[in-house]
């Protein structure tokens, strides 16, 4: 995805509480079985017409709107209806139920799991080998999101990871440098953060380092080669050595700071995305974050002393924790074609090319940098950051761009599963009594392993049951 902020990734959590009440009270649409391929009919030739509404996509910004703009003249005979805002879940899955949905939707790519094990959206293959969508070109692991039980049910849209930001003045002051802080050694981590906390009247006045928990447990256990689902999706490992031990490793980053709830309000009590924020005030030495912040940073504090790296396995390989947006069209879409049409435009290069160039040009009226797009199309990604990604001036703003091509290239996700937001609950759940001192982390993931456990059993079952 570009590096503009992109507020929905804070309503993550909520969204999957929503699906998980969501599909618990709809019925599910007709055409997502195991043996549903849609008998829809895909070309690239044929003339369309008719309605399509989109649930879920908005053209606030000009990558939107320029990608917007082609499909419609794509599909000039199509009466194109965007229904705009966050995916509404409930409203999506009670249309599903009513045999109304809307003919195309944009989600996040970690609820394609639920949703087509629901029954809710049609695999795509079809639509991807006749219309002729180049998914050859896509991220591995973004595919690996919308792909479940062995069909594509969705065509992925930006990738989102993560690169470590630490304040550079902090760092040096300390005697520290990025290798301190990128998460290979925990130890040099543990150091790092001891060495630049700060209490001033018996109160934090410095966080040292954030781990970013709950949100960002993935990519610490990643980091300690281990995983909290078996690749296929229906083996929960909440509860496995490597996961204990990141949980146990990262809530101890806040203990010696005096507790989350302690570190949490002061990071909260931040201007996070104006001239106040941590890294223009010396608040913060280091954390990894979403890669959509530089931008955040480079409008509002240009002259921050913030610099930037790749989170580092144990091993020293860089990685990140991919996640990202997703185009999926509803089983029961009254124009398949049409959507399938309006998506292929949406994603593909020539169209992501035109939206960089868009950006590229509003970047340079404004004197900022353009630190480039990530897609989920790697060709696209490589295309534009060849064209229209070049030296971001002073300060570490270039390592920033560096460090997130890197990261992309690098990442990880968890894979698709029929309970997608349960699981996320679950894992989640035992983060928060963790940091909350509620429970002791053998503790907390040995009961979140038993829930996620039973809940991925009854879903795979009512799916195999279809079978």
């Amino acid at each position: 995805m570009s590096l503009t902020f992109k507020p929905s990734v804070f309503r993550m959590t909520c969204l999957g509480a929503a699906v998980a009440m969501a599909v618990t009270g709809c019925a599910a649409g007709t055409g997502g079985g195991p043996e549903s391929q849609g008998t829809s009919s895909f070309s690239p030739d044929a003339e369309l017409s008719g309605k399509l509404s989109v649930m879920g996509f908005g053209t606030s910004d000009e990558i939107g709107q320029t990608r917007y703009d082609l499909a419609t003249r794509k599909l000039s005979n199509v009466d194109i209806k965007l229904i705009e805002g966050q995916l509404n879940i409930q409203q999506f899955l009670s249309a599903v139920a009513t045999g109304d949905p809307p003919e195309l939707i944009y989600a996040d790519r970690n609820q394609i799991g639920t949703f087509a094990s629901r029954g809710a959206i049609m695999p795509l293959d079809k639509c991807i080998s006749d219309e002729g969508i180049g998914i050859g070109n896509f991220l591995d692991t973004a595919l690996g999101q919308v792909t479940f039980d062995g069909k594509i049910y969705g065509v992925p849209e930006f990738n989102q990871v993560q690169v470590v930001f630490a304040d550079s003045e902090l760092l040096v002051g300390a005697g520290l440098d990025l290798s301190d802080v990128d998460g290979s050694d925990w130890d040099r981590v543990s150091a790092a953060t001891k060495a630049m906390m700060e209490r001033k009247g018996g109160e934090l006045s410095v966080i040292g380092h954030d781990p970013k928990l709950p949100e960002f447990l993935p990519l610490w256990v990643h980091a300690n080669g281990g995983a909290l689902i078996s690749d296929d999706g229906r083996t929960a490992m909440l509860n496995t050595p490597e996961v204990v031990e990141a949980l146990t490793f990262a809530a101890s980053i806040y203990d010696m700071q005096g507790g989350f709830s302690e570190v949490k309000a002061f990071r909260d009590s931040t201007d996070f995305f104006g001239e106040g924020n941590q890294f223009a005030t010396g608040t913060l030495g280091a954390m990894p974050m979403e890669q959509w912040y530089i931008n955040v940073l480079n409008d509002v504090t240009p002259e921050a002393p913030v610099t930037f790296t790749t989170v580092k396995t144990k091993d020293g390989e860089p990685f990140s924790y991919s996640n990202g947006s997703a185009w999926a069209i509803p089983a029961d879409s009254s124009n398949p074609a049409a959507a399938c049409r309006f998506v292929k435009t949406m994603t593909e290069t020539e169209s992501w090319m035109a939206a960089a160039e868009a950006r590229a040009s509003e970047r340079e009226k404004a004197n900022k940098p353009f630190t480039g797009l990530f897609t989920a199309n790697t060709e696209a990604d490589q295309k534009i950051r060849g064209k229209f990604v070049e030296d971001a001036g002073a300060g570490n703003w270039n390592a920033g761009i560096e460090a997130s091509y890197t990261a992309n290239e690098n990442s990880f996700a968890l894979p698709a599963n029929p309970a997608g937001s349960e699981f996320e609950t679950a894992w989640q759940d035992a983060v928060n009594a963790v940091l909350n001192g509620k429970q002791e982390p053998q503790e907390a993931l040995d009961q979140a392993q038993e829930e996620a456990q039973k809940t991925l059993d009854e879903a795979w079952e009512s799916w195999d049951s279809k079978e």
